[in-house]
């Protein structure tokens, strides 16, 4: 079925698909090569003799304020000009940074590269997430980009695989070539293969295609209540999630005797098909349910975070590796529900001019908070309660941060007593 727009073009069905496979792919590819060096976290610390807190950094810090920072200039380029172009020139900087990080001889070059990476990586959101919302209606956006977000969880997914059994069988440092280098790939593949798609395609005629600066769209996030509480709740539950699936690796090795590979295997494959049945049943049920009451698209994402806690105490507490896992499965599932309620309420009541940028602020606040801060909190914390609790430490710490969880849960919550009213003045049905 072909959509027309209001630039007056139309996308065919084959078009929007290949279009969302492929930024699925760069997305699996930016967390295979972002999130790689979880599962290396034991050895590096090992081979550089530094401390949690310094490893934190490394993983969450040093990545996350370049990646946050240079997002918003590339949305400014973004919302005025082809945003193909930006993906694949970003694909090429992140994949060829990440092969350089199995070269650096020490803890600094390491990082030095790692940022490298970020700098990279700050290039591909904010324009795929405006692609999406010009080839999807909003009926189908919450669907769509919950399905974006797989890449979130296959990326995890092979990066714990490769990382994990390449590290146990030929080092971390091969590791990073292994899974950096065919990214140069998909970047020509983007290049050659991608449509831009006209912009406001799926909104109604008479739609705001004028552009915005980030000063403007940071007023129009703040202003906009669900907005507000939704990308409050976003940095928290980011907050967490990168915390614990940094560290997720180095606790099962040190708390449940697990070799790199085994870790990656048991990460890899239920963290990657849970988290991606988790993101694709929420945006299924959160479009469903917002036929009838828009509010369900946030309200959805607060019910599962907090049905998520008990199942932390279940993972984190049990010295049965068993236990763990069982409370494991539903607990990724469950944490994979925000991104596509997230990304699809900033698309939607957000003007054409804007959404870039404003997928760009929201990813900058919540990679800076969630991503840059998280496994550096975690970190912290665990290196604090080490006198206290030995080897134990990091799950007490870990733990403690998962609890969080229930306040993002509550932003959803307010999120939703807004939406409704926020989407009648985003569709002019209401004065502002």
């Amino acid at each position: 079925m072909a959509h027309a727009g209001a630039q007056g073009g139309t996308i065919d069905a084959s078009t929007r698909r290949y279009t969302l496979f492929l930024l699925v792919v760069v997305y699996t590819s930016s967390f295979i090569d972002r999130s790689i060096i979880n599962i290396l976290v034991q050895p590096i610390k090992a081979e550089f003799g530094v401390s949690d807190t310094a490893m934190g950094f490394l993983t969450g810090f040093a990545f996350a304020v370049f990646y946050a920072t240079l997002g918003l200039p590339v949305a400014m380029l973004a919302d005025r000009s082809n945003r193909r172009n930006i993906i694949a020139w970003a694909v090429t900087i992140w994949s060829g940074m990440t092969a350089l990080c199995g070269v650096a001889q020490n803890f600094w070059q390491l990082a030095a590269a790692r940022i490298g990476v970020g700098v990279g990586e700050a290039g591909a959101g904010p324009p795929s997430h405006s692609i999406i919302a010009d080839m999807y209606p909003m009926e189908q956006r919450t669907s769509a980009m919950a399905i974006y977000s797989w890449g979130i969880h296959l990326g995890l997914m092979f990066g714990a695989l490769a990382g994990g059994w390449i590290a146990q069988y030929f080092g971390w440092r091969t590791a990073f070539f292994v899974v950096g280098l065919p990214g140069l790939i998909l970047a020509l593949l983007v290049r050659v293969t991608l449509k831009e798609p006209p912009r406001g395609g799926m909104e109604k005629a008479g739609h705001d295609v004028s552009t915005h600066n980030i000063a403007a769209s940071f007023r129009h996030l703040w202003a906009t209540r669900s907005l507000r509480h939704t990308i409050t709740g976003c940095t928290l539950v980011a907050f967490v999630g990168y915390g614990i699936s940094a560290w997720g690796a180095a606790f099962l090795m040190r708390s449940h005797g697990l070799s790199t590979g085994e870790v990656g295997t048991l990460t890899g494959i239920i963290g990657g098909l849970m988290g991606i049945i988790g993101a694709l049943v929420a945006g299924k049920v959160a479009d469903r349910l917002s036929v009838k009451d828009p509010r369900w698209t946030p309200w959805v994402v607060a019910v599962c975070k907090v049905v998520t806690i008990p199942l932390v105490f279940l993972f984190y507490l049990p010295d049965n590796l068993w236990i763990a896992m069982i409370a494991f499965v539903p607990m990724i599932a469950l944490a994979a529900t925000y991104q596509g309620s997230t990304f699809a309420m900033v698309q939607t009541l957000s003007p054409l001019g804007m959404r870039s940028q404003a997928s760009a602020i929201l990813l900058f606040i919540i990679n800076l908070i969630g991503l840059g801060l998280g496994p550096l909190f975690v970190g912290i914390l665990s290196d604090a309660l080490t006198p206290s609790f030995g080897t134990d430490a990091l799950r007490y710490a870990m733990l403690i941060v998962s609890v969080l969880g229930l306040w993002g849960a509550w932003h959803y919550y307010m999120a939703g007593r807004y939406y409704r009213e926020d989407l009648e003045i985003a569709q002019g049905k209401i004065a502002a």
